[in-house]
């Protein structure tokens, strides 16, 4: 194939400069280059002194989303495979997230410029190969994979999501071989855990000189250069919690003592109007039976050694959303435990959802309903607790007093729900529940099939069988 004659993109890239008129020319990319927070600085400084290697180790820590870190350490990859010949590494905190900074490549090979002529292969998800003979892969979260291959420059993105041990592992990778391509690593992350990665990272970087560039919203909205755009911040900002804007988006330290839910809002949220109950073992509080053309959606989180089964129903055709049904048990027989959840899913023919997280097929071989496992780790699982956190906060949900469920969220840290501590059995509960707002097609299969017989399906158990349907009325004590 002939070399595109547009540009010339075999001309040595000795300065900053030049650096930036190859990616405006060969990508049409322009980086960031305004600092508006005083401790700040910006992606383009970044780029630049991990291209040209100004020290071995640099950390990046930046907004989620809004930092544009995958994007850049992208471009930062491509442009070093196509320019100094050099192999590329890219780990993620997961295999999907390395796939997905490779991805972002896929986009820059596609601009009308791009030297495409440099390709080998076709960009791809896990490996694109140059005429250089040099690669730029993405790796897999493993010790396998991370041990095998030895590149001049290694890519490492959301560290926070990534096992120590993975890290430390892959840092044994770079090597310049019989190259003059100078090694270099990048670690980037937001930092959200007070007691994780990134926070280990921030430590060895103070104590080795390792540089860490950090840079928010702000420096990747700034005119001239600024990408985000304003209704963006603003739609973002009503979406997530206090506490994660504070962390993930305004990059304040994430600290394990700070309350992950505005205590105000808990508060709030909580109606003794509704009903006032003390959440005590064993005790099933309804305060709305079963309505006719009502939608409900539930969430169990299960004991195991030392913690409650915690089972709730929100009805989620209405706006604030409504918890209908609250009961916490102790550690019981899985039959037993199983059981309760079978009932509120029989009564109230719910969207149901429960921490399946390192049970297997332990929960399914009991249930006699329908109710989707749902395995609690990594990013999914900040999500949908931050979604949920995100709705309270936004007062999208009422409920009436029940002391203990009151206490779990009010008192719930950030270490709990974010990081290393326990995260609390009803928030976990709470958060499986919300996210049946959403419903699956699976559950609502069920749910329709159900709903073709024409008797109710009744738990043998259920205290409430042959009771009618109403509105919202005087709750019910079972205990």
């Amino acid at each position: 194939m002939a070399i595109d004659e547009r540009h010339d993109f075999s001309i040595p890239i000795k300065t900053d400069e030049d650096l930036k008129d190859f990616i405006r020319l060969a990508f049409g990319v322009v980086l960031p280059d305004v600092q508006v927070c005083p401790i700040h600085t910006t992606p383009w400084r970044a780029f630049c002194d991990a291209y040209f290697a100004r020290s071995p180790v640099s950390v990046w820590k930046a907004s989620r989303g809004f930092g544009g870190k995958s994007y850049t350490l992208a471009l930062l990859s491509l442009t070093e495979a196509a320019t100094l010949k050099a192999n590329v590494n890219i780990l993620g905190g997961s295999g999907k997230q390395s796939e997905s900074v490779l991805e972002h490549s896929t986009g820059l090979w596609a601009y009308r410029d791009a030297p495409i002529y440099l390709l080998k292969s076709d960009p791809g998800k896990q490996e694109t190969r140059l005429t250089w003979g040099n690669a730029i892969r993405a790796l897999m979260a493993s010790q396998t994979s991370v041990r095998g291959p030895h590149p001049q420059r290694l890519r490492l993105d959301e560290i926070d999501e990534m096992d120590l041990t993975i890290l430390d592992a892959a840092m044994g990778q770079p090597m310049k071989g019989k190259t003059q391509i100078e090694t270099q690593v990048v670690m980037s992350s937001t930092h959200q855990y007070a007691n994780g990665t990134m926070t280990e990272i921030l430590k060895r970087a103070a104590a080795r000189g390792w540089p860490v560039y950090e840079w928010c919203w702000k420096e990747t909205s700034a005119p001239p250069t600024g990408w985000l755009a304003e209704d963006e911040i603003e739609r973002k900002r009503q979406e997530v919690t206090a506490a994660m804007w504070s962390v993930e988006y305004d990059l304040q330290e994430p600290s394990p003592e700070s309350r992950a839910i505005m205590a105000d809002k808990v508060q709030a949220t909580f109606k003794r109007s509704l009903g006032e109950f003390e959440g005590r073992s064993g005790e099933y509080i309804e305060i709305e039976p079963p309505v006719e053309g009502a939608t409900y959606a539930t969430g169990a989180d299960w004991a195991r050694k030392q913690d409650w089964t915690i089972i709730g129903t929100l009805r989620t055709d209405v706006r604030p959303l409504r918890l209908v049904t609250f009961e916490r048990t102790g550690r019981l027989p899985w039959p037993q435990m199983v059981e309760r959840l079978d009932f509120v899913n029989r009564r109230y023919g719910a969207i149901s959802r429960n921490d399946g997280t390192g049970l297997g097929d332990v929960v399914n071989g009991y249930l006699a309903t329908y109710s989707e496992g749902i395995i609690m780790v990594g990013r999914a699982r900040s999500d949908m607790l931050s979604e949920c956190i995100s709705g309270i906060e936004h007062g999208e949900l009422e409920a009436p007093y029940i002391n203990y469920l009151v206490k779990e969220l009010l008192y719930a840290s950030v270490d709990d729900v974010y990081g290393s501590g326990h995260l609390p059995d009803c928030l976990s509960m709470l958060a499986l529940a919300w996210m049946g707002v959403k419903g699956s097609k699976q559950a609502n299969d069920w749910i329709n099939a159900t709903k073709k017989k024409e008797e109710k399906i009744e738990s043998p158990n259920d205290p409430f069988a042959g009771l009618p349907k109403g509105n919202w009325g005087a709750p019910v004590r079972m205990g």
